[in-house]
């Protein structure tokens, strides 16, 4: 349990309400800022303000998956009001203290170690990139079939970068009986690929193997999906990219050429927040009771 451990959560979307659930059954105190406007409105916490003394009596801050922007802005989607990670507020949590965020960008960083604050990006953790990859998956899956005239199965299909995510969806789309070739970084992927039936390739090759393709899917958050690729393309292919904004495409000479490109990272929010939610909330809980019974042990 959590009893006597005070968690604020500062802004975030519908993965963060069930977090805030998780910790309320685990009799967490929980705090919350931005959240005033959810609907059914959230039992068993506080609201509060973004200030100082709330940031200095927290045990835990929980960010939003996205953190904040380098302006220190975070999205509230359930606030009217807009909320800022100020630096005078930064500076009074606590030393030590853990903050988890999905992904953290450069101000976040630089606030972490100026003022000494644990920061924790959950999704450079496998336990919860490898969970978040099957939303991901099923997500794209879902976009796919939105936005062709085909089926899956029979269709071929290029996946990007087979890391967690490019993984996970290359397995679902052989499974629904997608002809599926993967664009690798590293030469030590290719036995992996050959191993699951997939057809391998050298992203700088892509020119090359892109011939005849339905779809392509992006997991590398650097451009490989250029206009020259695209110039090539079938004006019924679809790009789905899944890196990090703004993606590895060339979206703009893809939308001159007519060609349908689509940047969606963060999928797991969309498609099943509450799947997202949970396996977010698994990881923070187990990581605050290891945190515990470490200090129950000194």
């Amino acid at each position: 349990m959590l009893t006597g451990l005070t968690i604020v959560f500062i802004g975030g979307d519908a993965r963060q309400v069930e977090v805030i659930h998780k910790c309320i059954e685990m009799d967490a105190t929980v705090r919350v800022v931005g959240f005033e406007s959810l609907t059914p409105p959230l039992t068993g916490i506080s609201h509060e303000s973004l200030t100082p003394e709330l940031l200095r009596a927290a045990d835990c801050i929980v960010l939003p998956v996205v953190g904040c922007n380098d302006q220190g802005e975070v999205p509230a989607p359930f606030s009217s009001a807009s909320i800022q990670l100020k630096k005078e507020t930064l500076a009074e949590i606590r030393e030590g203290t853990p903050v988890f965020t999905g992904i953290a960008k450069g101000y976040l960083k630089r606030m972490a170690s100026e003022y000494s604050f644990r920061l924790i990006e959950l999704l450079e953790r496998d336990e919860v990139a490898i969970y978040n990859s099957i939303p991901t998956a099923e997500g794209a899956v879902m976009m796919a079939i939105q936005n062709t005239k085909i089926t899956l199965h029979g269709s071929n299909c290029i996946v990007l970068g087979i890391g967690r995510t490019g993984f996970t969806l290359a397995k679902t789309l052989q499974g629904l009986g997608a002809n599926v070739q993967v664009g690798l970084r590293k030469e030590a992927d290719r036995a992996r690929a050959v191993q699951m039936g997939w057809k391998p390739f050298v992203t700088t090759d892509l020119s090359v193997y892109h011939s005849g393709i339905d779809l392509i899917f992006n997991t590398i958050p650097t451009m490989i999906i250029t206009a020259q690729i695209i110039s090539r393309l079938s004006r019924e292919a679809v790009i789905i990219d899944l890196a990090s904004a703004p993606g590895g495409t060339d979206f703009r000479f893809a939308e001159k050429r007519g060609i349908k490109a689509i940047l969606a990272p963060g999928l797991p929010g969309i498609v099943a927040p509450k799947t997202a939610g949970i396996i977010m909330a698994n990881t923070i809980i187990q990581s605050l009771l290891e945190e515990c019974q470490l200090r129950g042990d000194e």
